[in-house]
């Protein structure tokens, strides 16, 4: 069976870099406890402090879309607005072989 995987390319509002890392971190230990998560990795960019990306891959797109409804996400969303300038998701799928 393959994952669902997600790659979550965020920029920071300029400048907001650090701030925003600081509620990313704080995302990663409840949802690596949610079900369905088999890995949740967040990485920020060497070159680029106000670019981060995580990358994640679950069992299925619906505990995907029940960790995206979640409680800790939705207050992430509303009370980090403004560190955020734009995020762009990607459902992948892993090619074996």
């Amino acid at each position: 069976m393959s994952h669902l995987v997600i790659v979550a390319d965020i920029r920071a509002t300029p400048g907001q870099g650090d701030a925003l890392e600081t509620a990313l971190r704080a995302l990663v230990p409840p949802t690596l406890g949610e079900e369905g998560c088999v890995h949740y990795d967040l990485h920020r960019d060497n070159d680029d402090p106000d670019h981060f990306l995580f990358h994640e891959a679950w069992e299925s797109r619906a505990l995907w879309e029940r960790h995206n409804a979640s409680d800790h996400i939705a207050h992430h969303k509303s009370a980090n607005a403004a560190l955020v300038e734009s995020t762009v998701i990607h459902e992948m799928t892993r090619i074996d072989g």
